[in-house]
Order: C-alpha cells, then sequence, then structure tokens
C-alpha cells in the first residue's frame, strides 16, 4: 500500500511532463474519488468556468469556414508532444493544413523533433487549408476541452492543461484507486493491482456525467462557429463514452450504467445531450478496414502478418501508440476532412 501513497506517486507524474514545463502536485489525480474532489480544486473550477462561459474561438478570415477536431488528452504533457499526436498533427500537415499565426511552443521542443518531422509539428495554432480553418481540441478529464491554442499557456501562466496528471478514470489499469483515503473501496487482488469497489465506480459515474455535461455546454455555446465538428477518438476508451449516445453505446458494446451498492448508475454522453453537435469517428467499420490494409501494408514491407502480429500492431498504432495514429485509420480522417472541405 505504501507504494500508492500520493506522494510516492509524484516522481511517476513528473517524468509525464515535457520540460520546461512542470508538474502541479496538487494536479495529480490517481482515484475516481480524487477526480471528484479535483472540481473544487482554484484551477480547474477557474478553467472550467471559462471553458464554459468565456472561451470563444478566435476571429478567422472572411471567406473562410472552421471546422474542429476533438482528439484524446494523452499520458505525456504539453499532449502535441505525444506519439499519438505528432501522428496526427503529422497526417494533416503532410495533407496540405498549414499552420496559422505564431507559436508559442518552447524553444527546448527543438530537442523533441525526430527524423523526418515537420519543423511545425508542435504548433499550436489553427491548421488552414484552402478556405477552411481547421481547429484542434483536446477532450481532457479533468478539465473538460482545451482548445489547442491553450495547450502551452493560459493567462500568461503555465496551461493547466500541462500541468497536471490524471490516470484515476481507467480502471482496467488496475492502479486508478486510493487506497490511502478513508472512502476508498478498492481491494488489491493478484499482481499488486486493484480492483474498484462502489465507492470507486459511483465516484466514476458523478465525475463522467459532470465532464460530459462541461463538454455539452461549451461546444453548444461556441457551435456556431463551427461548419463541423468530428471527434477521433478510439472505441473503449472513457473519451469515446463522454460523447457516445444510446444506440452509439448499444451498437459498440459500450457499457450504460455502471453498478454501485443498491442499483446502477446511469452514464450520460454528449450526443444524449445535443444529438447533433459532433460526428464521432473512427466508426466499427473504419477501424476493422484499417487492419486489412495495415495486413496488406506488413505483407508488403516484409514484416510479419500474422493475425496475432497484426492486432498487436495495430493495437499500439504501429508505433504511435493506439489506433488513432495509425497511418491506415488517419486515412479515413483525413478522407472525411477533404469532404467536409
Amino acid at each position: 500500500m505504501d507504494k500508492f501513497t500520493r506522494e510516492n506517486r509524484f516522481h511517476e507524474s513528473a517524468i509525464k511532463i515535457r520540460k520546461p514545463f512542470k508538474i502541479d502536485p496538487s494536479l495529480c489525480i490517481y482515484s475516481p474519488q480524487e477526480n471528484v474532489d479535483s472540481l473544487m480544486h482554484p484551477k480547474i473550477k477557474k478553467w472550467q468556468q471559462f471553458i464554459q462561459n468565456e472561451w470563444t474561438p478566435s476571429p478567422i478570415p472572411k471567406g473562410t469556414k472552421r471546422l474542429a477536431l476533438i482528439i484524446p488528452c494523452t499520458k505525456y504533457k504539453p499532449y502535441i508532444t505525444s506519439r499519438e499526436h505528432k501522428a496526427i498533427n503529422a497526417a494533416l500537415l503532410r495533407d496540405g493544413w498549414k499552420p496559422t499565426g505564431i507559436s508559442e511552443a518552447p524553444n527546448e521542443f527543438e530537442k523533441l523533433l525526430e527524423k523526418g518531422d515537420d519543423p511545425e509539428i508542435f504548433h499550436e495554432g489553427y491548421l488552414k487549408k484552402k478556405n477552411f480553418i481547421l481547429e484542434r481540441i483536446v477532450i481532457s478529464e479533468p478539465l473538460g476541452i482545451v482548445p489547442y491554442q491553450f495547450i502551452y499557456f493560459w493567462n500568461g501562466k503555465q496551461s493547466p492543461a500541462t500541468s497536471y496528471d490524471d490516470p484515476g478514470l481507467f480502471e482496467s489499469r488496475g492502479t486508478s484507486v486510493s487506497p490511502y483515503r478513508p472512502d476508498s473501496t478498492a481491494t488489491e487482488v493478484k499482481g499488486g493491482k486493484w480492483k474498484w469497489g462502489n465507492a470507486e465506480r459511483s465516484s466514476y459515474v458523478e465525475m463522467h456525467n459532470h465532464l460530459v455535461e462541461v463538454i455539452t455546454s461549451s461546444l453548444k455555446r461556441v457551435g456556431n462557429h463551427y461548419h463541423e465538428i468530428v471527434a477521433w477518438v478510439s472505441p473503449g476508451l472513457t473519451h469515446r463514452s463522454f460523447l457516445a449516445s444510446k444506440k452509439i453505446r448499444l451498437e459498440e458494446g459500450i457499457s450504460s450504467s455502471r453498478k454501485i451498492q443498491g442499483g446502477r448508475k446511469k452514464l450520460n454522453g454528449v450526443l444524449d445531450l445535443e444529438s447533433e453537435i459532433l460526428k464521432i469517428m473512427p466508426t466499427l467499420e473504419q477501424l476493422k478496414l484499417a487492419q486489412h490494409h495495415l495486413e496488406k501494408r506488413l505483407k508488403e514491407e516484409g514484416r510479419n502478418s500474422s493475425p496475432k502480429s497484426v492486432r498487436s500492431i495495430y493495437a499500439r498504432g504501429d508505433g504511435n501508440d493506439t489506433p488513432l495514429g495509425l497511418k491506415e485509420t488517419l486515412d479515413y480522417l483525413l478522407t472525411c476532412l477533404n469532404k467536409i472541405g
């Protein structure tokens, strides 16, 4: 149990933040209960008030239309330095989307550039292609949503989006618990892993549904600024659950509730509250086709293309952490954006 004290986990969190940015230990959130408590943290409370009531997308040139692309938060911060975001952004840059404005990316990030990277891979500004402007927005626990323009700095200071670590809503990891809390109901199982109890499941639903309300109200308020909003999120993960409607949950096998003592608590999604506000991608059919195309590419490259190998490479995004960063998957995103544009 000692290794799960908050203090003993700070180092694990600190290494996820790219220099020159630093972790804020008070924004390390390791369990569903800590997620709920975090809603009263001054920085998170102020951010959610801002995003729901004050944030307005920056003006764009006359004659252009604005698209929004919602992408997941990541283990490493700033998000744009993660392999998943690098893969997504590299695909957009190759497809002709060009950054606009001046970037606030720190000079230190030049050390993170890899062979073949576009020098503008860490540019957080709007992307432009023909007469369309693309704004990237991150879906985040515990912040709700984070427009890319605020991933580095906000109000002249390090953004809360690059100051936190929140693995606390991912039950499958087996470590998203706070056994040092008096309200912990988690039980330790084999291999040092933990199983959620009633308190963890109940707090998960509370945080999940609160973030859904934050995301929905924020997007609804600024929705008239966008020609279309596309969400690029993986099936089976919390981000997809935040957005999914009851119909999508049934089709994709996403849980619609969590069992707690005395019954079940319902999980809501953004599309339950605003049914037309965004489009979720990739579809399950697109993901199946992506695996098929990946198998063909592996054969052409002389790599192991056995079913097991394909599944493994697909799950890791062929080096880009998740299927969202896989070339064969990203082709569907680019096609979608080009059809809109």
